[in-house]
């Protein structure tokens, strides 16, 4: 599954925030084995998904923070997404994904 996500708003904040390239995320985004949680358990407005996958760059498990398009209909991502958040996932998502022992 080939997702494009736009990091045009959040991808500065990424990076510098979580030291996350936007590809490293793109890589957990596509990744075959990625878990898709929609919504995101943690989205107020409910047009949030998290995404736990694996970036072979990064070397690890990413949890990646995806926002509708549908949640501004006025601006259209250049994409399937906007990409809003991505960082090195935490223990619990691990687990999700099933790689814990990474």
């Amino acid at each position: 599954m080939g997702w494009q996500v736009d990091w045009s708003k959040r991808g500065d904040y990424v990076r510098s925030r979580h030291s996350v390239e936007a590809d490293w995320a793109d890589e957990a985004v596509i990744d075959e084995h990625a878990v898709w949680l929609t919504p995101d358990p943690a989205s107020r407005s409910g047009h949030a998904v998290r995404v736990i996958g694996y970036s072979t760059t990064a070397r690890s498990v990413l949890t990646v923070i995806l926002v509708d398009p549908e949640a501004d209909p006025s601006e259209p991502p250049d994409g399937e997404w906007w990409g809003a958040n991505a960082w090195i996932a935490n223990e619990g998502d691990r687990r999700l994904y099933g790689e814990e022992d990474l």
